[in-house]
């Protein structure tokens, strides 16, 4: 994907899920004191699709609202316009294709940015329900329980059931030290929970890494006398920071590893990572895979659609062995690089199956903070796969210990496959 101002090509969990991480945003306000029924309307030349569209029931609708309604306070042009363009997007069936009012759209690029205030969870939409892609590390959700996967069912006293993934992010997010109370529904049970949530600025730092003793790793138990170090990455989004900081923490363990021996293999960790930036995700499998090596390509393809490695890594000697980490929670970027790992026989995947978000977006504003983002093509792994409802499956399946969530079950087998 390519960062233009004016333009840019995004990759979605919505996750849409950066909508949730999208990510939170206050409600409108909007003034109806000023209320005039008459509409000024600047027009635009019309596309030639609509030559033979007669558009004159939206009209007599609009005029009939105008001159009928009786609560002449609740008619406002600008929410009955937003209204009949984002009924227009939705027609097309596509949690990912959306239009965002400014409130909405500036939440999506904070969210990017790797900061916003709300609870810190990602959302998406899944057989027309808003799930939860993945809990943001330290975020309020997480600590009240919130994990990936999660249905809600209600927000306040609201049922989502057929909410766009914009009104829930609306609907949830606020400003920080205000709460909000969510309906969920764990995977793993039958009975709904009410959760209280206090909302707070989330600062999300894309990239964390180290080097360790496998003994020395919390949550993994593996036998004292165990002997050998690890080198872990923790990626959480692809968002406008991301290649720095992935850079930043790369170089650092990448002289470790060329100085000690006794590093048996590195962690890509993936879990509830709900994507960003195509172009990062390049960037980040360019890492490990030799200049030239198809990462991802898109379809339909009219121009460029395939990406290749098009930089020299520090990773990758076929002699380091790569584990990456998937879950429910990994979307999008982060199943294109765990694909590209894959598919050119660079690494292995452990954990659960991955999200299953294989669209590209087209993202643009459009002028008055508002922006449009559109599905423009599938995207497809090295081997043409399309991971679209489906995830993609580990090599190696573990799931959690629901009882013991200090036990990292699944980051205790990459340790351990390392070290064989």
């Amino acid at each position: 994907m390519r960062k233009i101002k004016a333009l840019q090509v995004i990759v979605l969990l919505i996750i849409s899920g950066l909508i949730g991480y999208y990510f939170g945003v206050n409600k409108v306000s909007v003034s109806w004191k000023n209320y005039k029924p008459t509409v000024a309307v600047v027009n635009k030349e019309a596309p030639a699709s609509l030559t033979s569209i007669n558009l004159s029931p939206f009209w007599i609708v609009w005029q009939k609202l105008e001159d009928n309604y009786y609560d002449k306070t609740k008619i406002d042009a600008q929410k009955m316009l937003t209204g009949a363009i984002t009924g227009m997007v939705q027609s097309l069936g596509d949690p990912y294709t959306m239009y965002l009012p400014p409130v909405q759209n500036t939440s999506f690029k904070e969210g990017l940015a790797g900061q916003f205030s709300g609870i810190g969870a990602e959302l998406g939409l899944k057989d027309n329900q808003i799930i939860v892609v993945a809990p943001l590390v330290g975020s309020p959700a997480e600590k009240v329980g919130i994990k990936a996967g999660d249905m809600i069912l209600k927000v306040g006293s609201e049922a989502t059931t057929n909410w766009t993934l914009p009104a829930a992010v609306n609907k949830i997010r606020g400003p920080k030290g205000t709460s909000v109370t969510l309906t969920i529904l764990h995977q793993e049970s039958e009975k709904p929970l009410d959760v209280k949530i206090v909302r707070d600025t989330i600062t999300v730092k894309s990239v964390a890494g180290w080097v360790k003793n496998a003994t020395d790793i919390g949550g993994v138990r593996v036998p004292k006398d165990t002997a050998g170090k690890v080198a872990y990455v923790r990626l959480s989004q692809f968002g406008d920071a991301t290649n720095i900081d992935w850079t930043d923490v790369i170089n650092d363990i990448s002289l470790k590893m060329q100085s000690d021996k006794t590093i048996k293999g590195f962690i890509l960790d993936l879990r509830n990572n709900p994507g960003g930036y195509l172009a990062d995700a390049t960037f980040v499998a360019s890492e490990f895979l030799p200049v030239g090596t198809k990462v991802v390509s898109e379809d339909p393809c009219p121009q460029n659609c395939i990406f290749n490695v098009q930089r020299n890594g520090l990773l990758t000697d076929t002699k380091i062995k790569i584990i990456v980490l998937i879950n429910g929670g990994s979307a999008s970027a982060s199943e294109i690089v765990s694909g590209a790992l894959r598919d050119n026989k660079r690494a292995i995947l452990v954990g659960d199956k991955s999200f299953g978000k294989g669209t590209v977006q087209e993202a643009e504003d459009l002028g008055g903070g508002a922006g449009l983002h559109v599905t423009i093509a599938k995207w497809l792994t090295p081997s043409g796969t399309w991971v679209h409802g489906k995830g993609l499956e580990p090599d190696i399946k573990v799931s959690l210990d629901e009882k013991d969530p200090s036990h990292d079950t699944q980051l205790e087998k990459a340790v351990l496959s390392l070290l064989k």
